[in-house]
């Protein structure tokens, strides 16, 4: 009898610790299922280019673990091709991309399923550019003269708009496909003007290597003013993934807020995750990255945010063009959150 009652005491004191131990666990696990340790969505991004002075606000974001705070896991990725980003968010292979506004209509109109979900930079960094001492002042001093551009028509149909905005016949304006080799064709004079450089980056290593150069902005003569940069998701991947994208776009306007506050943090983030085949010029990206601040954000306006009246217009500047077929509409290219 008394191994017996000896038994159900050790047996009672078993069940009354494993009770008391349950409520414990349950005690300690109950704040981290509301706060740090919630579920976290994967998506993945890819780059437009290298990584550089556009993209810190991303690298900002991962290393102050704003996106992990938003409930993100995010993965970035940097193109072998500048088309590739466009094509493989269309197929699924990544979730986000970042592109370009007049290519996503011109994707478009090839039946590419891509929609822009957020306005990166606001405005043309693609300028014409022509040397300082070149004599020429505006597009219409074109006329006669020999310009380089880098294989896009996109890029054709914004010289001739400029030049005619501005009083010139572009018909007697040279067009001379220089691929990627803008710099070079300026620098050595191969052509008069350059069109496919962007003012945070061509402009800034010509003006640095000892060559001045005049920027003139497309849309003083002409070309309806576009985002330079927006971010792309698949039609299929806005359906299935809503909630993740916009909890990214919560995290990069938290982001960009940093960055606008304390961009010299910024760089030095961005600095660390310089690919080493394209290194980074720390001068040339503190440059790029103060040049690129009013562009990408705008008083009142939450960063990211576009305008229907500006996909009306670039679409409508296409479609006179010829860049983009009748069956493309404006509003089919984008989504406003």
């Amino acid at each position: 009898m008394k191994r017996i009652q000896t038994s159900l005491f050790v047996v009672v004191m078993m069940l009354t610790l494993t009770a008391l131990s349950g409520c414990s666990s349950s005690d300690q696990a109950q704040p981290s299922a509301t706060a740090s340790q919630k579920p976290t969505a994967k998506l993945s991004i890819m780059l437009d280019w290298y990584p550089n002075a556009v993209h810190s606000f991303l690298y900002l974001a991962e290393e102050k673990g704003i996106f992990a705070a938003h409930g993100l896991d995010v993965h970035m990725e940097m193109p072998s091709d500048t088309n590739d980003a466009l094509k493989l968010a269309a197929a699924g292979k990544v979730d986000l991309a970042l592109s370009y506004q007049p290519q996503v209509l011109m994707a478009r109109g090839e039946g590419i399923p891509v929609k822009a979900i957020a306005s990166i930079v606001r405005h043309p960094l693609n300028h014409l550019m022509v040397l300082a001492d070149s004599g020429i002042a505006r597009p219409k001093d074109l006329v006669g003269k020999n310009v380089g551009f880098s294989s896009i028509p996109l890029y054709e149909a914004m010289i001739k708009t400029m030049v005619t905005a501005d009083g010139g016949d572009p018909e007697q304006v040279t067009l001379t496909d220089v691929g990627f080799s803008l710099i070079p064709a300026l620098a050595a004079k191969q052509t008069d003007a350059i069109m496919g450089g962007f003012i945070n980056h061509e402009k800034l290593l010509l003006e640095k290597e000892g060559h001045p150069v005049i920027a003139m902005d497309p849309t003083r003569y002409g070309v309806p003013d576009y985002s330079e940069l927006v971010l792309i998701a698949s039609e299929d991947g806005i359906k299935k993934k809503e909630a993740e994208l916009k909890s990214f776009l919560a995290a990069i306007r938290e982001a960009e807020e940093q960055v606008a506050q304390d961009p010299d943090a910024a760089l030095a983030i961005l600095l660390k995750h310089e690919d080493k085949t394209s290194p980074l010029d720390k001068d040339i990206e503190a440059k790029s990255l103060q040049l690129l601040q009013p562009l990408m954000t705008e008083p009142g306006v939450p960063f990211g945010q576009q305008s229907a009246d500006s996909w009306n217009a670039v679409h409508r500047w296409l479609a006179e063009n010829k860049l983009i077929p009748d069956t493309v509409q404006a509003a089919d290219a984008y989504v406003i959150w």
